[in-house]
């Protein structure tokens, strides 16, 4: 490292230049990293803390695929699924996207409704459990009323961060939610889903009953806004990754091909090949680590100060891995400029070109 320590030292306009690029290319990462992560959670917490081995979905049609938006499992389906062989427990879901309404807000709200009390749903008839995200929006508080559809419930409980297709989700009884369905022209004896715990013949239930069962990380894919959100920004996340390689390749390459001669005149001073390579990569994880570094504080920075105004997700996940990542990725950029390191000719040094 001590000619690349010289490098850094003598040209400390460039190196700081390519630093300041990557500080911006890694802030843009983490950030878009930590937002990709709030959107997901404020679209699928709901579903992930549902708890079952397995989420059994029906088309709405026969030879449709089943979405979390139009399915609808009968009565039959779910007598079936509960009198499978190595099924321990089948719990109707019912899932809809409605408005509540409290004495100062009207929101939009999700209802997860589960029969005899399952889930966190209250088993009482006019009582209703708000996750705290929805009594944050309706300014409710346990022992308030709220109103869904002109009917008034009785706040009972507040626990849970639980949100689905970015709307606040509220527990009630199926009973309930079955009324609710009726009213608007669904049938009063369906359900949204079926929560199963067990160890079933997974394929052989589904092929019986006409459904589609799915793990919780599984049924994701089921929500069409989710894979239509998270993959367009995941993209973007993966293209910014694509360009940080190609422009810190760019950098090194030029930069060592300018010092082409320099490495000449080391190998005719009988250096290696292979401590030429551990120069130029460790000049490189030098310069990497450093923007990264830089911008990896920002956006720990910025992450606190939006955290409560935007769906933004702090983690591990969403800042160190990100971070790892580009400085892995911008070390596989910097490894195609060695082969100018490579192929230098200590003839070249002596001059036989002349």
């Amino acid at each position: 490292m001590f000619v690349a320590w010289r490098d850094l030292r003598f040209a400390r306009g460039r190196f700081v230049l390519i630093a300041i690029v990557v500080t911006l290319i890694s802030i843009l990462v983490g950030f878009l990293s930590g937002l990709t992560g709030g959107l997901a959670a404020q679209n699928v917490t709901g579903i992930l803390t549902l708890g079952a081995d397995r989420i059994v979905l029906a088309p709405s049609a026969p030879g449709a695929s089943p979405t979390w938006s139009d399915s609808t499992v009968t009565a039959d389906q779910l007598s079936l699924w509960k009198g499978a062989d190595g099924v321990d427990d089948a719990i109707p879901l019912g899932v809809s996207q409605i408005r509540a309404q409290s004495a100062g807000e009207r929101v939009a709200v999700t209802v997860f409704a589960t029969p005899d009390g399952a889930q966190g749903a209250p088993a009482a008839d006019g009582a209703i459990a708000l996750s705290a995200p929805a009594a944050v929006a309706l300014g409710a508080d346990v022992g308030d009323v709220i109103t869904i559809a002109d009917d008034p419930y009785e706040v009972t409980s507040i626990a849970g961060d639980d949100w689905y297709s970015h709307t606040p989700v509220v527990r009630m009884a199926l009973s309930q939610w079955q009324q609710l369905q009726s009213r608007t022209g669904g049938e009063a004896d369906t359900a949204t889903a079926i929560l199963v715990t067990g160890a079933a013949d997974w394929a052989s239930v589904d092929a019986s009953a006409g459904t589609t069962s799915q793990s919780s990380l599984g049924s994701l894919t089921l929500l069409p806004a989710f894979r239509s959100e998270i993959g367009s920004l995941l993209l973007i996340v993966v293209l910014l990754f694509g360009i940080s390689a190609l422009v810190i390749g760019a950098f090194f390459t030029v930069w060592t091909m300018q010092r082409r001669g320099d490495v000449a005149i080391l190998k005719a001073l009988g250096a290696t090949d292979g401590a030429l390579v551990r120069d130029a990569l460790g000049q490189a994880l030098v310069v990497l680590t450093a923007g990264t570094l830089i911008g990896t504080v920002i956006v720990l920075i910025a992450g606190l100060a939006v955290s409560g105004t935007l769906p933004y997700l702090l983690s591990p996940w969403t800042t160190i891995a990100p971070a790892v990542l580009l400085i892995a990725v911008g070390l596989i950029g910097a490894a195609f400029a060695l082969r100018a390191v490579t192929t230098a000719s200590p003839l070249t040094a002596l001059g036989s070109n002349r």
